[in-house]
């Protein structure tokens, strides 16, 4: 009887449901009836009203078939879904997507992978389907959650937990498509499913040996690769990202990289952060950077090879920067650095001297060479940031770093120094200096005053003078960096004695009127800064090439009529220091010298084209190669220190004019058009400048006093100054041993008698000019002696004619 009946009500079915009975075979393993699904499709097209309930029954019919494990019936009938979804596309389709998705979840929830796999590729389906309409209402907080945790499958077959890894990562993939477009799915970018959609693709990322081996994203087997297929989805993810969601698309990354411990070693993170550097837009680089650089902040306590990592990863997303798009935050950038340089010296020399009290003492070389490691990486980033930026950011970060360099004497070095004394300034001045040469490589400016102002060249001079070979070194190259505008230091490597100089093809421009005025301007701080860097008993080779670059850049570049006459001049100060060697410089020293000073005349004489000038410094210099060949670079550089020695002399021989360089003959071959010879005669002398001081120069008070005094003119024994070389020499002779030998009581009454001879004269001057203007008050006398004001009848006043109208 109830059979009976049921047959006798079948016919009363709606038709939509007799419709999609009609499309489920007897036997499963006969598929879909196609001709039954096109009535279906026609059905459904024609009446879209009907899309919801049809929906609805085919979710009922799904779930009966998931829970009697009827899975052939499952997959016609997620076929069948996915065929109407693709056939219609009114406005009545919404709920019946509301009832796609909900099947799509129960084949998810369950435990099957087949079924896990089939509802993926389902939903994958309907994320490529464009809608008409956004969607108001509808979430997909459930797939993100369910497609992350089959990106974490740990399956016991590994067929099947790579079919599952790939299905999750499918799925994300189509989450990301088919919200990241939808303003009213912005909620896709929120920390809480970000925080599950980018570790699970960096998760199947780190498989890198599969990634390495199938580049193409598929396996040996045809089996898809998860690592090739997760990169390529969190490529399109960053891709997608907005101007305010990239913090939140990073951030993952760097807590993923922390929990998994991949910054040491770094590998992984630098491949992750190569990716995001080259996925997202260009104009939000600066973002990926600030986000990076905080994150080193939060670390600022870790182990040296953890910082170090982090570090890198910022080179690396530095390097891959684009020119101009590292924001506003530039300066931040490198003050964050420079912190932690200087914290990485802290660390280090801490563990130095805990190392000097202790028996440990592997260990603690292993933690100096991990900062040692920090440290290297932090220089070559600001380098490469630097050098990623335009002219004009570069210049002011020259001016930021150079600022952050401590220097004696000011209150950089008393604020960043005290903690660490001598050796840690003079770690944190090299590294920053390194820096700066990284920063300055490449750097042109069309102008010297603008490539170095006050503000940078006075704390760089006043590094030049310490007494330390490797930062003096430092100094040089950045000033040829900066100088050397037309790439011709490589040209000019090394000290010798350059035979022919046209040979060299030397590039130069006329000096403009700007490089005129910076000449006039600084050109005495930069010949005294070479003078006395000659001199320093530290110099090795490597000085004395840096010095003769420098005088030949300087040439090339700076050089007019008047500057060349000022080289020359130094020049011949250097050649009369080491002849007379007032200091008791070393044997080496005085060589060097004098070997720079051949090479720099035999240079700057084929460069102005004097042949006279020419003739002379090569007879000078052919009388050397025959007779004194240790003043000659060719010997004082090439040949080791201490095989040179035994060839150095005991002294020098004043006498023997043919083998010096005299001021006389240079005068005479420049004495046509153009040269102003006669000021060849007037002997070189250091400027006064504060910098021996900030810098503890052991000459301190010799050059000080020594330019004093002969500014001055007020020796107690007159000399007369013709300007014959003779006089001139003696005169300073004469200064320098006063002050070198006479007690310090004579020297202070001297000075004092000088200051208090200036007081009086002005004085006298204050009481000439300036008296009190006439007044109705008038003045008289009373008994004290001091002046009272009495009444004066303004009639008898007399006033300028520009106040009477």
């Amino acid at each position: 009887m109830p059979a009976g009946v049921c047959g006798c009500c079948g016919p009363l079915r709606p038709r939509y449901k007799r419709l999609v009975d009609n499309i489920f075979p007897e036997d499963p393993k006969d598929g879909l009836s196609k001709s039954d699904m096109e009535k279906l499709t026609f059905y459904a097209v024609s009446a879209p009203e009907k899309l919801d309930r049809i929906g609805a029954y085919l979710a009922e019919r799904l779930s009966r078939d998931v829970v009697r494990h009827r899975y052939g019936y499952v997959v016609i009938a997620m076929e069948a879904l996915d065929q109407l979804l693709m056939a219609c596309h009114s406005q009545s389709i919404k709920p019946f997507v509301e009832s796609f998705l909900h099947m799509v979840a129960k084949l998810l929830e369950s435990r099957e992978p087949d079924l896990q796999v089939l509802g993926t590729n389902s939903f994958v389906k309907f994320a490529n389907i464009e809608e008409d309409t956004p969607s108001y209402h509808r979430r997909y907080d459930f797939f993100v959650s369910q497609f992350s945790a089959m990106c974490h499958s740990t399956h016991e077959d590994p067929e099947t937990r790579t079919r599952i890894r790939v299905a999750g990562i499918k799925g994300l993939q189509g989450v990301v498509r088919k919200t990241v477009n939808d303003e009213l799915q912005a909620i896709i970018w929120e920390p809480q499913h970000m925080d599950k959609l980018i570790p699970s693709m960096l998760f199947n990322m780190q498989d890198s040996e599969d990634l390495d081996s199938t580049p193409s994203g598929t396996g040996q087997d045809g089996e898809e690769n998860p690592a090739a297929l997760a990169e390529s989805c969190f490529r399109e993810l960053l891709g997608r990202a907005a101007y305010g969601n990239m913090n939140n698309a990073v951030r993952p990354v760097l807590v993923h990289l922390d929990n998994h411990h991949l910054w040491d070693p770094n590998e992984f993170a630098v491949s992750c952060f190569r990716i995001i550097m080259y996925s997202i837009q260009a104009q939000h680089s600066h973002h990926v950077i600030q986000q990076v650089l905080n994150h080193l902040d939060t670390h600022n306590k870790t182990t040296p090879r953890v910082r170090a990592g982090i570090v890198q990863v910022l080179l690396e997303t530095v390097a891959i920067a684009a020119k101009g798009s590292v924001g506003p935050t530039v300066l931040e950038v490198f003050n964050t650095l420079l912190k932690h340089l200087r914290m990485s010296v802290d660390f280090e020399l801490g563990e130095s001297s805990r190392r000097n009290s202790s028996t440990s003492v592997s260990s603690g070389r292993g933690k100096e060479s991990e900062e040692r490691i920090v440290q290297n990486a932090i220089i070559q980033t600001i380098g490469f940031f630097g050098g990623n930026l335009p002219d004009y950011q570069r210049a002011e970060v020259m001016m930021f770093i150079m600022g952050k360099v401590p220097v004696y004497g000011t209150p950089c070095h008393t604020l960043d120094t005290v903690k660490i004394g001598h050796q840690g300034t003079k770690r944190i001045q090299t590294m920053l200096l390194s820096s700066l040469i990284m920063v300055t490589s490449g750097f042109k400016s069309k102008s010297m005053a603008a490539a170095l102002p006050p503000p940078f060249l006075d704390p760089l001079f006043s590094i030049s003078l310490m007494e330390d070979s490797e930062l003096r070194q430092l100094v040089l190259e950045i000033l040829h960096n900066i100088i050397d505008r037309h790439d011709n230091r490589a040209k000019l490597r090394g000290i010798r004695i350059i035979p022919n100089v046209a040979a060299l093809k030397i590039k130069r421009e006329k000096i403009s009127k700007q490089d005129v005025a910076f000449m006039k301007k600084h050109g005495q701080q930069l010949y005294r800064h070479i003078y006395l860097g000659c001199k320093e008993e530290d110099n090795v080779h490597k000085n004395f090439e840096l010095l003769f670059t420098t005088l030949a850049i300087l040439t090339i570049e700076l050089a007019n009529e008047e500057v060349v006459i000022d080289l020359i001049r130094l020049a011949i100060a250097l050649q009369d220091m080491a002849l007379a060697n007032e200091e008791n410089m070393p044997m080496f020293i005085r060589c060097g010298i004098m070997a720079l000073v051949a090479a720099y005349l035999n240079f700057l004489s084929q460069m102005i084209a004097n042949p006279p000038f020419c003739q002379h410094v090569s007879k000078v210099i052919e009388l050397r190669n025959m007779d004194a060949p240790y003043l000659l670079p060719e010997v004082i550089v090439f040949i080791p220190l201490l095989l040179l020695l035994p060839r150095l002399p005991e002294s020098l021989d004043k006498e023997d004019r043919l083998l010096y360089f005299q001021t006389s003959d240079m005068a005479e071959c420049l004495a046509g058009p153009g040269y102003n010879a006669e000021r060849l005669s007037i002997p070189y002398v250091p400027q006064v400048t504060d910098e021996d001081r900030l810098t503890r120069r052991k000459s301190f008070v010799d050059t000080i006093s020594l330019q004093v005094d002969i500014m001055s003119n007020s020796l107690p024994d007159k000399v007369d100054t013709t300007g014959l070389e003779e006089q001139e020499r003696e005169k300073r002779r004469q200064v320098m041993e006063k002050f070198q030998k006479a007690p310090f009581e004579e020297i202070a009454a001297h000075c004092e008698s000088k200051a208090n001879m200036l007081h009086n004269r002005l004085a006298q001057i204050f009481e000439l000019t300036i008296r009190p203007p006439p007044s109705p008050s008038g003045v008289v006398s009373i008994s004290a002696g001091h002046t009272q004001h009495q009444s004066v009848p303004v009639y008898e006043m007399k006033f300028p004619d520009l106040c009477v109208y």
